[in-house]
């Protein structure tokens, strides 16, 4: 194999930890069709997005340690193949019951798979080194939501929502091949690594550490906020603003589109700011757009000219949180990275099920639950973040 760089390194976990993005934002414009094969609301249906989210948090959990203990190859390849597997069985699905099993084994598989992503970054580089190159990573990683509805629309013209989940599974195994013949173990098998008990004191001790957890607020609650907007829009554009199936993707594809632009200027601010100046800035603009959304439906001025707009800076607001907040809490668990993201994964995909759940769970035909969710998201993660983490995000801006 070639020397690893950190092209190479972003270019590889960017095609793996696309699995994520292609499996929730590729089926979204075919929702209402999926609702009526399965005889179900197009509410309940949306909850699969959750119950995918709850199973990608618990996957994390479970096969960041493993990976820590086997390497990152084997557990990388097993969840991509369970990936695979279950996204064909899904092809088939007639019950609401069945798809939401489905949709949770499916992302048991994709969490095995994600979570090595920003370990195997985090075996090689690290500190501003890694904080670009997760960033680099990201922004590669935006083509695949700012792709996904606009492919789920044509593969759902051409047939059905069926060859959504078909192309889902014929993603997963050119990742297989790819990662397969390109990328060397970085870690490498450690019968020493912590066993199931020493796992538990692990992720405790992940938990006991404020400032890493402050970080951890942030991102989640950021995630959290983006997905309120995810499980909401299919409602909120095709029935709230009567946008057709094929004009979905264009109005979705516009927050990709920002959240790639704030990685890229991401990078550029890296090379004068430390990632928690950068990270502080993105949350302070996702809380300012998330009020005056509040504030926009409160008075009645609702439409798609005022309201994509905010969205589309609110949900792009992730490219300046996501890399940086992650960047700075690995720097704080270098010898249990797989751990440590395995637990920021889980919390930060938990706290996206729950906004999920608090959007479509109760089925009111409105767009208050996802702005609310959206705005007390953005609320507590900015604060959380200065509440557990200002000691250190004092220091740093004053050393930067």
């Amino acid at each position: 194999m070639s020397p690893i760089t950190p092209r190479r390194i972003a270019l590889l976990v960017a095609a793996n930890t696309a699995i994520a993005p292609l499996a929730i934002d590729a089926y979204l414009p075919a929702i209402p069709a999926l609702a009526r094969t399965v005889d179900a609301s197009v509410h309940l249906t949306e909850l699969s997005v959750s119950l995918f989210l709850f199973g990608f948090a618990l996957g994390q959990l479970i096969f960041g340690p493993l990976s820590d203990r086997l390497g990152r190859r084997p557990v990388l390849l097993g969840g991509v193949s369970v990936f695979l597997l279950t996204s064909l069985a899904i092809t088939q699905v007639e019950s609401l019951e069945m798809l939401w099993a489905l949709r949770f084994l499916q992302a048991l598989g994709g969490g095995a798979s994600v979570v090595n992503s920003a370990a195997i970054v985090r075996d090689c580089f690290s500190g501003r080194e890694a904080a670009k190159v997760l960033s680099t990573m990201v922004m590669i990683l935006m083509l695949a939501p700012l792709v996904a509805p606009a492919l789920g629309s044509v593969l759902l013209y051409l047939a059905d929502w069926w060859l959504i989940f078909a192309f889902l599974a014929g993603y997963a195994g050119f990742v297989m091949w790819l990662l397969h013949r390109y990328l060397p173990e970085t870690h490498g098998r450690d019968p020493d690594a912590p066993n199931f008990v020493q796992v538990l004191g692990n992720y405790r001790s992940v938990l006991a550490h404020r400032e890493a957890m402050g970080y951890i607020c942030a991102v989640s609650m950021s995630f959290a906020g983006m997905f309120a907007f995810i499980t909401g829009s299919p409602f909120l554009y095709m029935e709230y603003f009567d946008l057709s199936p094929a004009a979905y993707p264009f109005v979705f594809g516009a927050n990709i589109v920002v959240m790639s632009a704030s990685n890229r200027v991401n990078i550029r601010l890296l090379r004068y700011f430390t990632p928690q100046n950068n990270l502080l800035w993105g949350l302070a603009i996702q809380l300012t757009m998330g009020l005056v959304l509040l504030a926009v439906f409160a008075l009645g001025w609702d439409s798609l000219y005022t309201v994509v707009p905010l969205l589309v800076v609110f949900v792009g607001m992730q490219g300046l949180i996501g890399p940086n907040a992650m960047s700075s809490m690995l720097d704080h668990f270098p010898h249990m990275s797989a751990t440590a993201t395995a637990m920021q994964g889980s919390i930060q995909f938990s706290c996206g099920a729950l906004a999920g759940v608090l959007v479509g769970g109760f089925q009111i035909p409105s767009a208050w639950p996802m702005v609310l969710t959206m705005v007390g998201a953005s609320i507590i993660g900015n604060v959380g973040v200065r509440v557990l983490s200002g000691h250190a995000l004092r220091q740093t801006s004053t050393t930067a």
